[in-house]
C-alpha cells in the first residue's frame, strides 16, 4: 500500500473519531521497554515499566489518559511514562500494546483520546 494511501485511510479515521467526541490525529509511534533492556524500570510516574501492560509514553498527555491508537488493529493504551524523545515520533508503546496492533518497529498510527477540561475533568 503507498505511503499516500495509507496516511489517507489513518486521517480519514482520525475525521470519524473526531465525530464522537474525541480528538483524534494520526501520529508517528515507536515500541520501547523490549529490545532495549527497559523492562522493569521505574516510568515518569513512578510505576515500573511492564512490558506486558498496556501503556505507553506521551511528552505531554497527562498520566492516566486512556488513548486509543489504530495501526492494523486497534488497543486502548494508559499513559505512564514521558516520551519519546526522538524528533517525529510522538508516542511510545509497550511491546504488548505494539503488538496488539501490529506495529513491530516505528509506524503511522491514528491516535485518539477523550479530552481533559482545565478541572482536570474528562470532557466529551
Amino acid at each position: 500500500m503507498s505511503r499516500l494511501l495509507f496516511r489517507s485511510l489513518l486521517l480519514l479515521l482520525a475525521v470519524l473519531l473526531v465525530g464522537s467526541g474525541e480528538v483524534a490525529r494520526a501520529e508517528v509511534a515507536s515500541v520501547y521497554g523490549g529490545g532495549d533492556g527497559l523492562c522493569g524500570s521505574r516510568t515518569a510516574n513512578g510505576e515500573r515499566l511492564n512490558c506486558s501492560a498496556m501503556t505507553a509514553a506521551h511528552r505531554t498527555l497527562p498520566f492516566g489518559t486512556l488513548v486509543r491508537v489504530c495501526h492494523t488493529g486497534c488497543v486502548v493504551v494508559r499513559i505512564n511514562d514521558r516520551g519519546p524523545f526522538v524528533r517525529g515520533r510522538h508516542i511510545d508503546l509497550s511491546p504488548a500494546a505494539a503488538r496488539a496492533i501490529g506495529l513491530h518497529q516505528t509506524g503511522q498510527v491514528a491516535i485518539s483520546y477523550v479530552a481533559a477540561s482545565n478541572d482536570g475533568a474528562r470532557s466529551r
